[in-house]
């Protein structure tokens, strides 16, 4: 049931700023405006004059640009370069990319102390992926020591704030009694809200809570249903779970009536992602 903690460190998402951000006056406004209708050459040109002045968000734009090679040639030590000026202004953004950065070693050497540092910064002002990835670091020991109630923390921070993979992970712990109390309970309210999300490891530790009723009441249509979604939603390269997922499903389907089946099915069809909340 677990999910390796280190590779989720390497495969976080990449915040965008550019497609979220507040709109600002000025050129900053335009050079936004410009990566949104894919122009990326005119969003570098605009930002990069306001960056070489101290900008923080043109800077962090120019940060961004470079790390995803568009409008100009992929750069991660440029990336990392502008992510590190706008970072030191406070741009929560950019000290997230750059923790990523050192985390990884892309444009940088790698370094888990730095990557924790900056993604302690960029936590320190709300950033949920930042959270989410301090929590793994503290969960695996990397860069800082090992403590699996500070992982928790913010884990719930992150989880507090719609964050899917930490709301899995937190359901996690509370199932291992890591740095909580074990309590089942708990753990399925957590799987449960990744899981409305589409997380499909998520579905499928639901799938078996439903199926042993460890938690929440026994329920082979639930278990059915979940197990099934979960099994559409792994991706390819996770053959093995898509297929133990099915397994699992097949399991709960032999001591089902062919009714329930029909209903399980029928759940499965009709479900649709819920925002995080």
């Amino acid at each position: 049931m677990r999910r390796p903690a280190a590779a989720l460190i390497l495969t976080a998402t990449l915040l965008s700023f550019l497609m979220a951000c507040p709109i600002l006056a000025g050129p900053i406004e335009d050079s936004v405006k410009a990566y949104r209708r894919g122009d990326y050459k005119t969003a570098y040109q605009l930002a990069k004059p306001q960056a070489e002045k101290g900008d923080a968000d043109a800077q962090f734009i120019l940060g961004y640009l470079y790390d995803e090679g568009k409008g100009l040639p992929q750069d991660y030590t440029e990336a990392a370069k502008w992510y590190g000026k706008a970072a030191d202004r406070g741009n929560a953004s950019a000290q997230y990319n750059l923790g990523r950065m050192y985390a990884s070693g892309q444009g940088v050497a790698q370094d888990n102390t730095e990557a924790a540092k900056w993604y302690r910064r960029a936590a320190d002002q709300g950033d949920a992926s930042a959270r989410f990835n301090l929590g793994l670091m503290y969960a695996s020991g990397q860069g800082v020591p090992q403590d699996d109630a500070e992982a928790v923390k913010w884990y719930r921070r992150a989880a507090d704030q719609g964050d899917p993979s930490a709301q899995y992970n937190l359901g996690l712990m509370y199932a291992l009694g890591q740095g909580v109390l074990e309590n089942h309970a708990e753990a399925a309210k957590w799987y449960r809200k990744a899981a409305d999300q589409g997380d499909p490891s998520a579905q499928f530790n639901l799938g078996l809570m439903y199926g042993t009723g460890k938690g929440v009441p026994k329920d082979y249509v639930l278990s059915h249903m979940w197990f099934t979604l979960a099994a559409s939603r792994f991706p390819a390269s996770e053959q093995g779970r898509r297929e133990m997922a099915g397994s699992n499903r097949d399991i709960a389907a032999s001591k089902m009536t062919p009714a329930q089946i029909a209903e399980a099915q029928r759940r499965a069809r009709e479900w649709k992602p819920k925002p995080g909340r």
